[in-house]
């Protein structure tokens, strides 16, 4: 039992069987610590636990948590690769007690462990606590029988353990194992404690006290305990290696770096094998927790590790990307113990495989440059600043990186020169901006992002975590506060609020800490990744520096994500149904549901919509992956990935991809590849469901699809389901029967109303109307004249009677009004052999005035017009009779 894995479970195994719960190690990016940059130690899940914000169902708990330090003030990334022990990555073994057990059980548990589980001999270790801790020499002396000189007292506080200024405190308990008196080095507390002869693995933290504030320290009412193991240290203490990179784990790391590289880890090239070996744990556990290559903040910190590794692939002897050829071995050695290196296995090898074909291209030349520089320059000498800054602004050089090449050589950078380097080109950034045209508002914006940099988003897997306020803008200003009652936009360090951008609408939720609520109405992404939180404050004073827990609504949010997703299903079905010519035009991404606009020129009929429907809901089926990976924009859109309408990308993209084609070109392949920002389902079968509920143009050329999915789209169909039901139930048929039913009872009504108007024509021909309806034809002005007001006919039929009208009298004018709906209509006919004296524009002129219309219009032997005054029907008849003895 010495393996890594092997230590691993029998740690967790045994904590468990004493009552401890397994939980599962936290994120590297912490969700509950915005001061850190990532998680260090075991402890940082259990903060709020320890500190009384949080209760847990437990009060013991056990973990194997994923540590890095490679940024901010815990940053080993310099020794890496040159020591024996240290790592950016490593894993911390742990065991905690909430105010359930203390010292002893904690100390009889360690012992008890490490004697007969991991069966280390009890004459080889031995144990410091702090020196006014005489508690914990007295259970040491107890428990593992240690005589005085193996109970080493440290007065310093590497032996008292702090959360912070003020918070949780206590002593501290390390033990060590005596590597043997081959290894140089002393007892911790001596002159050469420093050596490795002593190799500290456990440290056990006893929570007492309550730092109230710089003088004053209370106990607290619930001791608790912390502990952390180092693995790698306590499998090379089992596996009898002096080195972290020889226990099992890295040897086979290191193994596969020798077979992708063809490199043996030896002589000068042995650190370099460690180096990578090392760095490709970091940048596969962060990738797998959200983290990805960036300029700025832990993405830029991903970065540099992904680029110091890639730098000694260089230097033993790699041409192409090799980093990602040891990520299978990687992913086969710890995928087991943590699940999301296999989830992200595609989206890590992606991405490790484009970092370092982009920086291969640039390598060269930088290192030339370096060299070029460096030529006359010797030991103890000191690279300018600018060259330094030359290195990272036009090769993407990190500082560290130039420094680590130099190293060898003895070689230090100018820091002052490369900060002053930096400061000079914010400056010409600054005039640049000036000029550029942006509205003077945003200014304030520009001012934030450059003082405090780009918003870390985490919102791709968390809804949740801690941010620290770090301005604050009102009527667009900054200012020092806001109060209850004040609207407020909020600019923290981190947050999982997506700001609105690609469609998606920006995220709602609340922000809250210690007496401060702020309800947040909307996130907008300004001045290139700066997040901004459009609020109220509810409850309480904000001001900068305030820790704030950051809850988006998870409810809406989810919403979001499933119409998300869905617009990518509906944009490839759309381009199957209708043709590769249509194009995303703009979407809308709401939590109610979404809007799509695309090019096509005509509308889609219902076979249309419902084949698009067909083959959306077909990959819903599915149940597929939404899987994302990162790719240069080129490479991404080479691959069939469509690009969102409007939107601007860089060098490097995130591509969304879901469901497998089942027809089609495609089949086979994947059906749907979109360069996309925004949050997505976790799996298609998450939509549940999509339904179009309308179509149509917004534009010359381009059509609109407005959808629903999951809850949303079942309700609908479901009110939809209960209306056709209580239609059936009013025509007395089975809802199966309705359209039938229906399309009869339409047809009725047809033949209903055509045998209506006959019947209305053949009454107001025959004059059986009585009054003004039966009068006869005269004369008037010598030629026979037929004017009539018929009840009851709309505008519609009056032509039709005028024809048949015209026809009976043979030579004539007719002219009738037709009265329905409290409006009239007039329609006057000349027979053919009158037109060359009579208009029948000009008389149906006449007869419109007379019930309140506007003129009329027509040809010389029909006209037709209308009016508001049906009640004077009678005097259009007689000014068409006037007009005619006038003309």
């Amino acid at each position: 039992m010495s393996g890594v894995n092997e230590i691993r479970s029998t740690f967790l195994d045994y904590f468990a069987k004493d009552g401890h719960e397994k939980v599962p190690s936290s994120p590297l990016v912490p969700r509950n610590d915005p001061t850190l940059m990532f998680t260090n130690a075991g402890m940082v899940q259990f903060k709020n636990v320890f500190t009384g914000l949080e209760q847990r169902p437990y009060q013991r708990a056990t973990t194997a948590q994923k540590v890095v330090r490679a940024g901010g003030k815990h940053n080993d990334l310099d020794n890496v690769g040159y020591t024996a022990r240290h790592h950016t990555f490593f894993e911390m073994l742990g065991n905690f007690s909430f105010g359930d057990y203390f010292k002893e059980h904690a100390i009889e548990l360690a012992w008890t462990l490490i004697t007969r589980e991991f069966a280390l001999p009890k004459d080889r270790l031995l144990v410091t606590v702090y020196s006014e801790d005489d508690e914990a020499a007295t259970l040491w002396k107890k428990i593992a029988g240690f005589s005085d000189d193996r109970i080493i007292r440290i007065p310093t506080s590497d032996n008292f353990w702090t959360m912070g200024e003020t918070g949780p405190c206590g002593p501290c308990s390390e033990i060590f194992y005596d590597q043997g008196e081959d290894v140089f080095g002393g007892p911790p507390g001596s002159a050469d404690e420093d050596g490795d002869r002593f190799l500290e693995f456990w440290n056990l933290v006893f929570m007492q006290y309550d730092q109230v504030d710089k003088d004053t320290r209370v106990d607290l009412p619930r001791p608790s305990i912390d502990t952390g193991m180092g693995l790698e240290r306590m499998a090379a203490v089992l596996q009898g290696v002096h080195s972290n990179y020889d226990t099992d784990l890295f040897r086979r790391l290191i193994g596969s770096v020798e077979d992708a590289i063809g490199s043996e880890a030896k002589g000068d090239a042995a650190p370099s094998h460690r180096v990578i070996a090392d760095h490709i744990r970091s940048c596969a556990f962060l990738i797998a927790d959200g983290v990805l290559p960036s300029n700025e903040g832990r993405g830029y910190v991903l970065r540099r590790i992904m680029r110091r590794a890639m730098r000694h692939a260089k230097l033993l002897g790699a041409r192409e990307p090799v980093l990602y050829k040891i990520l299978p071995t990687l992913v086969a050695e710890m995928g087991r113990a943590y699940p999301e290196l296999v989830r992200a296995e595609a989206l890590t090898t992606e991405t490790l495989k484009l970092e370092e074909k982009r920086f291969l291209q640039t390598l060269d030349r930088g290192l030339a440059l370096l060299a070029e520089e460096t030529q006359s320059m010797s030991k103890g000498d000191l690279l300018p600043g600018i060259t330094a800054f030359k290195l990272y602004d036009t090769y993407g050089f990190p500082l560290d990186l130039t420094q680590d090449a130099l190293r060898q050589r003895g070689i230090s950078v100018d820091l002052a020169g490369f900060q002053d380097a930096m400061e000079r080109q914010r400056a010409e950034a600054r005039a640049s901006w000036v000029g550029s045209g942006e509205r003077a508002s945003e200014g304030v914006w520009f001012s934030i992002r450059e003082r405090v940099g780009a918003t870390e988003f985490l919102g791709y897997d968390t809804e949740q975590a801690e941010g620290i306020v770090l301005a604050l803008v009102r009527d667009g200003a900054e200012v020092a506060s806001a109060s209850t009652g004040e609207d407020v936009s909020v600019i923290v360090n981190q947050t999982p609020f997506y700001g609105e951008s690609g469609g998606q609408l920006g995220d709602t939720g609340v922000m809250k800490g210690d007496g401060i609520r702020i309800a947040i109405e909307d996130t907008q992404k300004v001045a290139n990744g700066l997040f901004v939180h459009k609020g109220k404050v509810v409850e309480g004073t904000v001001k900068p520096e305030t820790p704030l827990e950051l809850v988006v609504d998870q409810e809406r949010r989810g919403r979001i994500r499933l119409n998300h997703s869905a617009t990518h299903l509906l944009h490839e079905a759309l381009r199957e149904v209708l043709g590769t010519h249509v194009a995303q035009k703009g979407s809308m991404v709401a939590p109610e549901r979404l809007r799509f606009d695309f090019s096509h020129p005509k509308p889609m009929d219902a076979a249309e919509i419902a084949e698009v429907e067909r083959l959306a809901n077909g990959i819903v089926l599915q149940n597929a992956p939404v899987e994302t990976r990162i790719m240069a924009v080129d490479d991404a859109i080479a691959t069939g990935a469509m690009a969102l309408f409007g939107e601007k990308y860089g060098d490097e993209v995130r591509v969304v991809s879901m469901g497998v084609a089942k027809e089609g070109e495609k089949a086979g392949k994947t059906y749907s590849i979109e360069l996309c920002g925004g949050t997505h389902a976790r799996s298609t079968g998450d939509i549940g469901l999509v339904h179009v509920v309308s179509e149509g143009a917004v534009a010359a050329g381009v059509r609109r699809l407005e959808a629903l999915t999951g809850d949303a789209a079942r309700d609908y169909l479901l009110e939809q389901d209960a209306r056709v039901r209580r239609m059936a139930a009013a025509m007395k048929v089975s809802p199966a029967e309705a359209c039938e039913r229906l399309e009869t009872i339409i047809e009725e009504r047809r033949r209903l109303e055509r045998e209506l108007s006959d019947a209305k024509k053949r009454l107001a021909l025959a004059g059986d109307g009585g009054g003004a309806a039966a009068t006869p034809a005269k004369e008037v002005g010598g030629v026979q004249y037929l004017g009539r007001v018929l009840e009851g006919v709309s505008g519609k039929d009056l032509k039709g009677l005028v024809d048949e009208a015209k026809a009976s009298l043979g030579s004539g004018v007719v002219a009738f009004v037709g009265v329905a709906d409290g409006k009239a209509s007039v329609v006057v006919g000349v027979t053919q052999d009158l037109t060359a004296r009579l208009d029948a524009v000009s008389l149906v002129r006449a007869a419109s005035q007379a019930i309140g219309g506007k003129g009329g219009g027509g040809r010389p032997d029909m006209a037709q017009a209308g009016g508001p005054d049906a009640d004077k029907a009678s005097e259009a008849i007689a000014a068409v009779e006037k007009a005619l003895s006038a003309a």
